[in-house]
């Protein structure tokens, strides 16, 4: 790819490529398996199922689909639990601090995109001190569909004033790379974040691929005009 495209704009998603929330989700799925009598699952197995949201936690701790009975409120437990319990062990991924300074020094803002409702992601963003750094948030309750349709993209190019063929999309999940090649963004896929088995990182058709957070800004020097 050519090293001449000019940057204007860097979009994260937030869980399991900006932050490391698995830690938290873990804490409450147990504390839920415990108030019922059941054992812990392993931090692995939890981790592994994070990007899915709730109902899948559900789902991996009591077997249940959606429309069992006791799925609802097993999931509303679980919310309630996990708002409780929002930012004990939540940080930004190793080397993401760094990659954060580097785009403010380069004057290129940066944002969220999230399918995480922001009752529960804009005080995580503030535990962290990272609102007043973030430029744009764009959650489920902004939009009237959720990635992978573009729609979350393009209102948060339309909210930093750039162009979303001249904006970065970073995520850890096949619907981040879908939304952001559905918008016509450039993209890139992190393994270290929660990835499923089943479905590697390599199969998303992703402009890039990192390994470690550190090794974006790398590739960003590398590509993009600064």
């Amino acid at each position: 790819m050519a090293t001449s495209l000019s940057l204007q704009a860097v979009l994260f998603d937030l869980d399991g490529t900006l932050i490391d929330t698995a830690p938290d989700f873990a804490v409450v799925v147990n504390r839920l398996l415990k108030n019922h009598g059941k054992a812990e699952l392993p931090y692995s197995a939890i981790r592994a199922t994070v990007s899915h949201g709730a109902r899948a936690l559900v789902t991996l701790a009591f077997d249940l689909r959606e429309g069992d009975d006791g799925f609802d409120a097993l999931r509303q437990e679980l919310l309630d639990l996990y708002g409780q319990h929002l930012s004990v062990n939540t940080a930004l991924f190793p080397g993401m601090d760094a990659l954060l300074l580097w785009l403010d020094s380069c004057n290129i803002p940066w944002g969220i995109v999230t399918n995480k409702p922001r009752r529960y992601a804009e005080p995580i963003v503030a535990d962290l001190r990272l609102s007043e750094r973030c430029s744009v948030m764009v959650c489920p309750d902004d939009v009237s569909h959720t990635k992978p349709d573009p729609e979350p993209m393009f209102l948060a190019c339309e909210q930093l004033g750039c162009d979303a063929e001249r904006t970065l999309y970073i995520g850890d999940h096949r619907r981040d790379i879908e939304a952001g090649k559905n918008a016509g963004m450039k993209t890139i896929a992190v393994n270290y974040g929660y990835i499923e088995a089943d479905d590697p990182a390599e199969n998303w058709q992703a402009d890039f691929y990192v390994d470690h957070a550190s090794d974006i800004q790398t590739l960003l020097s590398q590509h993009f005009s600064c």
